[in-house]
Order: C-alpha cells, then structure tokens, then sequence
C-alpha cells in the first residue's frame, strides 16, 4: 500500500496521477484525518515518513 499525506496542496494530486499511470492505486489521507495517526501507529515495516514544513 502507497499511502501519501496532503497538506493541502496540489503536489500531492500530482503524486497519485504519476502513481496511477504506474499501476499504483495510493490511499491519500489529509494530514489532519485522525484516521492517519491509527495507521501511522499500526504502521510496522516498508514506512518512509517525511516531515517537511
């Protein structure tokens, strides 16, 4: 599973059209879901978290 974070910006659209021509099917989550902080706590191996502000 690809799971990508949108902090409101339109990059993050443009990462699922270039997954998708991929044959990926990524879930988008915004980056205030609450539903992100369970993932990320259930998360437990192949998970690359990127910070940036």
């Amino acid at each position: 599973m690809i799971l990508l974070i949108d902090n409101y910006d339109s990059f993050t659209f443009n990462l699922v059209q270039v997954l998708q021509v991929l044959g990926e099917d990524p879930v988008v989550l915004r980056n205030d879901d609450k539903s992100l902080f369970e993932l990320i706590k259930k998360a437990k191996k192949n998970t690359n978290i990127s910070w940036t502000k």
